[in-house]
């Protein structure tokens, strides 16, 4: 049987299931203009953040890969790059790229317009010619095996690993198994059943990376003179039940499904063609991991909680699947999916797994988040590694 859904075909041959105008500021400093020119335009989402100046090259260059990989998610038709003049990020480079991708981009340099009244207008008039050069283009089917699903966990609670986490691992099989791509991160939520994501890599190398990755993301903690299995759960999760980092993991993986784990990608590199299992280099907080999970050109999430986290992303929609049905029929209005039935023996986690691989289908096809309906979705930063400076 083949699955297909209706989306936009991009000129380098991906397909989006949102027809976005990203107005991307290349430096935090540029934030406000963008900001205004969003609110005026219809048909533009705003890829917010607090990077972009006063940083050590290293953070530099992965500000400006993130955002490169943001405006050329397949979600995004069009591109604004809002340019303070004098930034870190390399806003030519940012400019080309996009622009090579096939995709309609402009830039506005706030400096040069002379400040920021002229630049607001400036913007508005660029924003505004981009939706409308979109704006006519149509949905046409598109195989699933061109899907890359991002998965995540948050706000998490016993029911996390009991119900929603197993929901998610059950569409990240299903997927795989019809060629498609899944990728997941929070690396810090590894911690303790590293091994085991380690057994299930493709080769040893790969595994050998994984345990990399965990063991430098602890190395960052000790840094800072502390220990992260000592600082995690969260007091949210300690609240909902977990117990401890390792019982918190052992619950967070199970959303990665079972199949073979191909690879190890960096913060912020696209999936591009690849197919499978794979694992994005992040940490677990929202506005971080949600922009890595974009910038791999994913389009869409599917966010696992039990306590009831309601955010989403400005050009990747987020489907909220709620393991505790207390949580779900107080936040109906937030949730999409209810994997609590599983919780009173209402349904399987087979069950609630095609509901929800249908309600991705629909999501791909149009069908709103209920984040998206609320404009609930400015929850974005890029992760860096090093100090301000």
């Amino acid at each position: 049987m083949s699955h297909t859904f209706m989306g936009y075909v991009r000129p380098d041959g991906q397909a989006g299931c949102r027809n976005h105008v990203a107005v991307i500021p290349s430096v935090t400093c540029a934030g406000d203009v963008a900001s205004a020119i969003v609110r005026q335009v219809a048909g533009t989402v705003g890829c917010f953040h607090h990077q972009g100046c006063c940083q050590l090259p290293p953070d530099l260059e992965r500000v400006t890969e993130t955002l490169i990989s943001l405006g050329c998610s397949p979600n995004v038709g069009a591109a604004l790059i809002v340019s303070l003049g004098c930034e870190g990020t390399d806003t030519e480079r940012l400019y080309d790229a996009i622009r090579a991708s096939g995709k309609p981009a402009a830039i506005i340099r706030i400096q040069e317009l002379g400040g920021v009244s002229a630049a607001i207008k400036a913007g508005i008039d660029a924003a505004q010619e981009l939706v409308m050069e979109i704006s006519g283009l149509a949905r046409e089917p598109v195989d699933i095996s061109r899907v890359v699903m991002s998965i995540k966990c948050g706000a998490s609670d016993t029911t996390s690993g009991m119900a929603s986490n197993c929901v998610i691992g059950y569409v990240a099989d299903k997927l795989v198994d019809l060629g498609a791509a899944v990728v997941f991160g929070e690396t810090t939520e590894f911690l303790g059943g590293e091994h085991l994501l380690a057994q299930r890599a493709v080769t040893p190398e790969v595994g050998q990376n994984i345990l990399n990755i965990v063991g430098r993301m602890e190395q960052r903690a000790r840094s800072m003179g502390c220990d992260m299995r000592k600082g995690q759960p969260t007091p949210g999760n300690i609240a909902g039940g977990l117990s401890s980092i390792e019982e918190k993991s052992l619950g967070a993986i199970v959303k990665s499904g079972t199949r073979p784990i191909q690879g190890v990608l960096d913060y912020h590199e696209r999936m591009g063609a690849r197919k499978g299992l794979w694992i994005k280099d992040t940490p677990g907080r929202e506005p971080e991991i949600l922009t890595g999970m974009a910038a791999a050109g994913a389009q869409f999430m599917m966010f696992s909680t039990g306590r009831g986290a309601p955010q989403g992303f400005p050009t990747m929609p987020v489907l909220k699947v709620c393991g505790n049905p207390h949580t779900y029929q107080r936040m109906e209005h937030d949730m999409d999916l209810n994997a609590g039935r599983i919780i009173t023996g209402q349904a399987s986690i087979e069950q609630v797994g095609e509901e929800a691989f249908a309600a991705i289908l629909k999501l791909l096809s149009g069908r709103q988040t209920k984040n998206e309906t609320l404009g609930y979705h400015s929850s974005i930063d890029i992760y860096t590694m090093g100090p301000v400076i």
